[in-house]
């Protein structure tokens, strides 16, 4: 081996052990931590964060990526990639300043404890003083990195690699386009479908025994995995053998815990199935949010609500809440948890509205990032929005804008992720079924082996060898395109909601 990249090498498996310790505090705060005990954590947050960040740009580690870079030669194609991808982020650390780094992760994890509490409180004024700190903070880091068209594009980088606004813009529009027909077409059915059967009590203690069972159902190694409680459910990958998600439970709401549970479920897979053999390299990284979504959105929506999964998973439901569901039948479930109705809630929100939801704090965040809008504003401006695209006016604020733990923990830029998912989904699953012979009838019988195959074959394993785009290209032989999400929509949808043309 390379004798500098020997040493980049271990230079940089300390920094990811390091970033990992980082991660594994985040969800202990989420999950574990006393109360009293935020103040505490948010200086060991921001100690770890300044010790990673000061690792990274040391000049001794610029100089060797410099010498890589300039005398590749004996260095394999992995090795070429791991570098590459060093070098990025070393440009992006190089442009942060130590004290900025360091306050963003103490504020940050000030900001989401008392975004906890606002929320319980639904008092948005008594969080807002702290967003207020976040998205100054935000400002700051995008104008450090640098930007040629709007300040949003450094944000949004961070999360999907060489996505601007002015690239992102079109694909929203294409999408906001097509979804309109679909919704109008729904709301004029004479196809009546109710989600009451999900209202009724599922036992707590149940769901969290259905929720394990689901998790090894579609494939999650629960040796390396664990499930716990949170606020706001997520994913948290602190190795490819030691991955936690979360979920939240609701006796008179079953979906917030059992698709739940499936969406982190499909993020942990996609941790999982990073070469552990290259942990501590970008090789076994995920290559962008965008993908990652793919990954939860393709388990919780394309394969979870599908009707051959209901199918198979239904005996379970009904043997877990034979009071809920004893009269009830599979096809019933199927319909009920397909029903489109405009929810406040992003996460509750079905396939087909969910992306209005992903559409309006983008346009918030923009808004925030160039100035245009004040957070004071956002209540008044979220309410106005939600029901100018879904007809739907927030109760509170714990239900409108304080719902999401995204800002609080100044993930700015992350939003637009879930709708690049849901695209990227529809692609991958039309690719697949070309590839694997009967994937819907294997679905039926809960054999997901294969499926699972494929995705690890073509997008796990991979880590940051490509870029997201070339990624899905690579995986599909298309480039990125929302036409089969919206095919997607329109064959489900028009067949529940007897549509015969949008």
């Amino acid at each position: 081996m390379n004798p500098t990249y020997k040493k980049l090498l271990a230079r940089w498996k300390d920094i990811s052990a390091l970033a990992s310790a980082s991660g594994l505090c985040g969800w202990d705060q989420e999950t574990m931590l006393p109360p009293r005990g935020i103040e505490a954590r948010s200086e060991q947050e921001s100690a770890l964060s300044g010790v990673i960040h000061e690792k990274v740009i040391d000049p001794e580690l610029g100089k060797m990526l410099r010498d890589l870079t300039e005398h590749p030669a004996g260095l394999t194609a992995d090795q070429r990639a791991c570098v590459r991808e060093w070098v990025r982020d070393y440009e992006h650390s190089v442009k942060l300043p130590p004290e900025l780094v360091r306050e963003m992760a103490r504020v940050t994890s000030l900001s989401q404890a008392a975004w906890i509490k606002a929320r319980k409180a639904s008092d948005f004024k008594a969080f807002a003083p702290w967003l207020e700190k976040v998205i100054a903070l935000k400002r700051r880091e995008a104008d450090a990195l640098g930007y040629k068209g709007e300040r949003y594009d450094a944000l949004l980088d961070t999360y999907e690699p060489e996505m601007t606004v002015a690239q992102l813009d079109p694909i929203v529009q294409q999408v906001r386009e097509g979804l309109v027909p679909i919704v109008h077409a729904i709301s004029r059915s004479k196809a009546k479908i109710s989600d009451e059967l999900l209202r009724r009590r599922y036992p707590e203690a149940d769901q969290e025994a259905l929720c394990k069972e689901i998790m090894t159902i579609v494939g999650l190694d629960t040796e390396a995995a664990r499930l716990d409680r949170s606020a706001h459910p997520f994913c948290c990958g602190i190795a490819p053998t030691d991955v936690r998600i979360t979920t939240r439970y609701d006796e008179h709401w079953l979906p917030g815990s059992l698709y739940g549970v499936i969406h982190e479920s499909g993020h942990a897979l996609y941790e999982q199935g990073l070469p552990a053999k290259h942990y501590g390299t970008p090789l076994a990284e995920a290559v962008s949010l965008g993908i990652h979504e793919s990954q939860s959105r393709f388990w919780e929506n394309v394969i979870g609500r599908s009707r051959p999964f209901v199918r198979f998973i239904f005996p379970r439901l009904k043997k877990r809440f034979p009071l809920a569901l004893g009269r009830a039948d599979a096809e019933a479930f199927y319909r009920s948890i397909n029903h489109v109705m405009p929810s406040a809630i992003r996460v509750e929100a079905d396939e087909v509205t969910y992306n209005m939801h992903v559409v309006l704090r983008y346009e918030l965040e923009k808004g925030l990032m160039a100035g245009r809008i004040k957070v004071r504003e956002l209540p008044a401006l979220w309410n106005e929005r939600m029901k100018e695209y879904l007809g739907v006016t927030p109760k509170n604020d714990a239900e409108g804008v304080l719902q999401d733990t995204h800002w609080p923990q100044g993930l700015v830029g992350y939003f637009p992720t879930y709708l690049l998912g849901n695209l990227n989904a529809a692609q991958l699953w039309n690719a697949l079924k070309k590839d694997v012979r009967g994937a819907e009838a294997q679905v039926a019988k809960g054999e997901l082996s294969q499926i699972l195959g494929w995705l690890r074959k073509n997008v796990h394993c991979h880590g940051r060898r490509y870029g997201p785009a070339e990624l899905i290209e690579r995986a599909t032989g298309e480039k990125p395109t929302p036409r089969y999400f919206l095919e997607y929509l329109k064959e489900k949808y028009g067949e529940i909601y007897q549509i015969d043309q949008f």
